[in-house]
């Protein structure tokens, strides 16, 4: 009698295509985890509003002073906490074994990394929203453009500050060693970005290099609405290597996308 050989279904490859629902399905589950953690909700949309209201009273007796960097640092404080919130978050599913449990699935690395995006870049709206308006109608900035432009440069800087999270989490080990890239990948553009100083008159190295940081442009593109009426063509450009920039990072961050941190 000849023995017969039973074969295990074999496990299903995750696809290489993007699938809208596989993305969807993905997003919903982060922001049911996310909604039973009040502190991180409150991290990222609450602290931007705090730290521009502190802003606004720092320079309580030089209204003009506030007018000239609020705008700038309406875009910078949500990419910042959007980053930090979102590298860390990203860092506890592999760490935790969820991440691993999804990739064993049919779920494409591309599914992961969009539907993470589309989470976080949900509360990046509602992030943007909420500090452009409390900026513009409680604390008085004063812009020239149009308060929806000023929208749009500070949800693309929210969402360009998750694209780098999804990215640095990749190469992190720990929760603390995610919140150390903050200073090596944020400070330098911080620095560099124009918020100080015009970057023209900066050493011509440090221009040349402020020229291929994306917060350079984030900080352009308010500028830009803050003194002029229409969308200009540097404003566009502008909004456009911003976007770009958030698009190349989460392809880049679904390329290294790994199963368990080392």
């Amino acid at each position: 009698m000849s023995a017969t050989t039973v074969t295990a279904p074999a496990t299903p490859a995750p696809t290489s295509a993007l699938n809208a629902s596989r993305t969807t399905a993905t997003a919903a589950r982060v922001l049911r985890q996310l909604r039973h953690d009040p502190r991180t909700i409150a991290l990222m949309l609450l602290v931007p509003c705090l730290m521009l209201i502190l802003l606004r009273y720092v320079f309580d007796g030089s209204p003009r002073t506030f007018d000239n960097i609020g705008a700038s640092l309406l875009g910078i404080f949500p990419l910042i906490t959007m980053f930090l919130v979102t590298s860390i978050a990203t860092l506890r599913e592999r760490t935790s074994g969820t991440l691993e449990r999804l990739l064993a699935m049919p779920l494409g690395k591309g599914d992961v990394i969009a539907g993470y995006a589309l989470a976080f870049g949900t509360l990046a709206i509602i992030q943007s929203a909420l500090a452009t308006g409390l900026a513009l109608w409680l604390l008085g900035l004063d812009v020239t453009g149009s308060p929806w432009l000023l929208l749009l440069v500070a949800l693309l800087d929210a969402l360009l500050g998750t694209a780098l999270g999804l990215f640095v989490s990749a190469f992190a080990a720990s929760e603390f060693q995610a919140v150390q890239f903050m200073p090596a990948v944020l400070f330098p553009q911080l620095l560099l970005c124009g918020l100080f100083t015009p970057r023209d008159n900066m050493h011509p190295v440090l221009e040349a290099i402020s020229n291929v940081l994306p917060m350079s442009y984030a900080v352009d593109g308010m500028n830009e609405v803050l003194k002029h009426t229409d969308m200009t063509a540097n404003f566009l450009r502008d909004t456009l290597i911003v976007a770009g920039c958030a698009l190349l990072v989460l392809t880049l961050g679904a390329a290294t996308l790994r199963r368990r941190t080392a």
